[in-house]
């Protein structure tokens, strides 16, 4: 009898439907740009196919997206600026294509079940514009024209500017990366070099990054190089390829100080997080910054050895713990302005509590550079001087508040708890009062939260 009534209460059970396919978000909802990054999926490989000719400026690219649904969906967007596309394929069969501005939105022919992962296609080409307004330093950024080649250095929404993605570090992704140019120059990307060759009139490089990365952080810088390469003396491969334009004017040795940055941070801030280590230094005075690009930052003029060790100290912040949203831009920014200020301590030259009272005594109380909010410094002046000094002025504040044994374990602590993620500046103030087993919010509240130059 109860073998018969479980078999007929069985016959009861409802199954419940899956839920019904929706679009998904044009962006993740970041309130500096709204519209970047999208909703539903979760980037989890990029194979970017690019030919470029420097001639004529045009870029043709074949761009294969994996990535991983998290809800059913009925379509969904990706991001890609003035590129035209010519077709669209969703796990192999063609898909249909809508587009307002830099929105793009894909329907494929069945719905994408949520937890399964789908491969999305596009073929793309046309002349790629750099960006350019207020935001970096009123300087031109993105896919950037050079005398031979291209500069490209994407910091914060310029990736789309050259291949279609989820544009934003929240969503990060391995990538293989393949570059076409003209023979005789040289296509440098991230990551490892998996093969190079010559073929007819064409050079072909194809790069991998086995370790998630921002979109931003990704690069086909292409030109002119003379390349060294070798390993750190603690054993980290190193690629460094400099114009050869720049040769004799550089009045530092990058490769020298490329390696001994490298090798000091890993051991101040945690295992170095990539596979490799290097430098991309391109005739570029139009654009007037350098970049973290990941493995390789990509420096337009290298001014200073500090500028080396500021952008290889983001390979920890920024490019393995990226921020969660831009407004968290102070935890790229003060950190990496902060190992400036440790390397000259660890070179003798300054200690950082002096480099601290220089960047504060140097500033008046009226000044425009206490009038931002570390914090959140709005979109427009999310690259404002304060978020680089106040920013290292919080975490020297910090260091003088819990002490050297404390701050120097909270360091490497925090690229461990979120290497290879994202993370927010309330994460660091959990993680800082954790270790340090005090109360910290007066502190992070005046430098980071508070306009007005703090008492000191």
């Amino acid at each position: 009898m109860g073998a018969v009534a479980t078999a007929a209460a069985a016959s009861f059970l409802v199954v419940a439907a899956s839920p019904a396919p929706v679009a998904g978000a044009p962006g993740i909802g970041d309130p500096y740009f709204p519209r970047l990054g999208n909703g539903g999926f979760d980037a989890r490989h990029y194979d970017l196919d690019i030919a470029y000719a420097p001639g004529t400026g045009r870029l043709d690219g074949r761009t294969t997206l994996t990535a991983r649904a998290t809800r059913n969906l009925s379509s969904f967007d990706l991001d890609l600026q003035k590129l035209e596309i010519t077709r669209v394929e969703v796990d192999g069969r063609k898909a249909k294509f809508t587009r307002d501005g830099d929105e793009i939105t894909v329907t494929p022919r069945g719905t994408l079940r949520k937890g399964h992962d789908f491969t999305v296609s596009v073929t793309y080409g046309g002349v790629p514009e750099a960006l350019s307004g207020p935001i970096v330093f009123g300087s031109d950024y993105g896919w950037m024209k050079t005398t031979d080649g291209v500069f490209v250095a994407c910091e914060p929404n310029a990736a789309s500017t050259w291949f279609p993605s989820s544009d934003h570090p929240a969503d990060k992704a391995t990538y293989d990366i393949r570059i076409k140019a003209p023979k005789g120059l040289t296509g440098v990307s991230n990551g490892r070099l998996v093969s190079a060759y010559d073929k007819g009139g064409s050079s072909y490089a194809h790069w991998r990054e086995n370790r998630p990365m921002a979109t931003y952080l990704a690069t086909a810088t292409i030109g002119k190089f003379d390349v060294r390469t070798g390993r750190t003396p603690g054993g980290i491969p190193v690629y460094v390829a400099i114009d050869p334009v720049l040769k004799d004017s550089n009045a530092v040795d990058v490769y020298a100080v490329t390696a001994a940055a490298t090798d000091y941070w890993s051991q101040v801030f945690g295992p170095y997080p990539f596979e490799e280590t290097g430098a991309i230094v391109d005739d570029m005075p139009e654009a007037g910054f350098s970049l973290e690009v990941q493995s390789k930052p990509a420096y337009s003029a290298v001014r200073s050895e500090s500028t080396i060790v500021h952008e290889l100290a983001h390979q920890w912040f920024g490019d393995s713990v990226s921020v969660a949203q831009w407004k968290d831009i102070w935890l790229n920014e003060g950190f990496a302005t902060y190992a400036q200020w440790l390397w000259a301590e660890h070179q003798g030259t300054r200690s950082a509590h002096d480099s601290f009272r220089a960047a504060y005594d140097t500033r008046p109380a009226d000044s425009d550079f206490w009038k931002i909010k570390v914090a959140d410094p709005q979109r427009d002046t999310m690259f404002a001087s304060a978020v680089y000094q106040r920013g290292a002025m919080t975490l020297q504040a910090l260091r003088e508040r819990i002490g050297d044994t404390a701050f120097f374990e909270l360091l490497p602590a925090w690229t461990r708890q979120h290497r290879y993620g994202n993370a927010d500046t309330g994460d660091f103030i959990r993680l800082a009062e954790k270790i340090s087993g005090r109360q910290l919010d007066d502190l992070f509240d005046t430098w980071l939260f508070t306009t007005g130059k703090p008492t000191v």
